[in-house]
């Protein structure tokens, strides 16, 4: 808040034996709280004038079949809500295979007219964006650019020496017949490539190592609030590219949430500022009217009802109304 970090709380274990600690430095994967960590690198190209928000993604991406823009790309309406053709879960860790299977498919909407959250796709279509005009990968990019200026302990590929702070993710049994159940289309969008939501996959060395932006980012929860705090103070972007971010891009009900989005450039939109929550609890945030940025990550699986917790005591001390 105002530059200064109010609090900063770590706790339980790390591992479903509960034989580690949680550490001040322990990773987590926070599923789609990744996805504003992508969006901010292709804004950061936008901000250096590399990359022309309203020029069309095959501008950069020559391969890209979807006639859509690049702001229709970073704000889920260009038609890529899930991948039509089945792929094994091996697929993950092949860039150019998905990259190549997204440009060739034909989107589910025409672009511009609806929006989707493209649960698994989005850090590709993002990422191989940068990667046309930059060279680097999105991993390697958000290090370069974002995460070590900021100071962020967050990561889109981990190195070796860094796969040991990583927390295993736990309480994922039934967990896809419970997303069926509240969002048949979101466990469509979740189930291809297979293993998104498999312990066995997530908490594997493989997948840790990859680069699936939309979803596998591994961080703290003070990156994750510090990534919300320069994007909140424009520290990070400049006041026009930031005014972009959290502008309503489009506001409908979302093809895969099944309810009212307003979508920024890779956040949700509400009343009190903007942010993204993740499968399983994790939310980063930034508050209009509080002026302050906040981060959960969680290692169990489970819903959003603890963070609110949380945000309505810290907002309860600084004398807001609860959420």
């Amino acid at each position: 808040m105002d530059g200064r970090w109010v609090v900063d709380l770590w706790g339980g274990h790390a591992d479903a034996a509960r034989t580690r600690r949680w550490q001040s430095d322990t990773l987590v994967m926070p599923y789609s709280v990744s996805k504003p960590f992508a969006a901010v690198c292709a804004l950061v190209l936008a901000d250096r004038g590399e990359l022309d928000l309203d020029r069309p993604v095959s501008t950069y991406w020559p391969e890209m079949t979807a006639d859509t823009t690049v702001r229709e790309l970073l704000s889920h309406q260009s038609g890529h809500a899930y991948l039509e053709q089945s792929v094994p879960t091996e697929a993950f860790y092949d860039w150019d295979l998905l990259c190549r299977l997204i440009a060739e498919q034909q989107p589910q909407w025409p672009p511009g007219s609806g929006c989707g959250e493209s649960a698994l796709l989005y850090g590709h279509l993002v990422g191989e964006l940068v990667r046309r005009i930059d060279g680097r990968s999105l991993g390697t990019f958000l290090t370069d650019e974002v995460c070590r200026p900021l100071e962020l302990d967050f990561h889109l590929g981990l190195t070796e020496p860094d796969l040991h702070r990583a927390a295993d993710l736990t309480g994922l049994d039934g967990l896809p017949d419970r997303i069926a159940d509240r969002s048949p289309a979101m466990a469509r969008a979740l189930a291809n490539p297979p293993g998104s939501l498999d312990a066995s996959v997530v908490n594997s060395s493989a997948w840790r190592r990859a680069e699936i932006p939309a979803v596998n980012g591994h961080g703290t929860a003070r990156a994750v609030a510090g990534l919300f705090a320069a994007l909140g103070e424009s520290r990070l972007l400049s006041p026009a590219i930031t005014a972009d971010l959290q502008a309503v891009a489009i506001r409908m009900v979302d093809h895969v949430l099944g309810h009212e989005t307003a979508w920024g450039l890779g956040v949700q939109i509400e009343d009190d500022g903007f942010g993204m929550g993740g499968t399983g609890g994790s939310l980063g945030w930034w508050s209009d009217e509080g002026r302050y940025a906040i981060g959960f990550v969680t290692g169990y699986i489970a819903d959003h009802d603890r963070v609110t917790r949380l945000d309505n005591a810290v907002r309860g001390c600084l004398g807001l109304p609860p959420l």
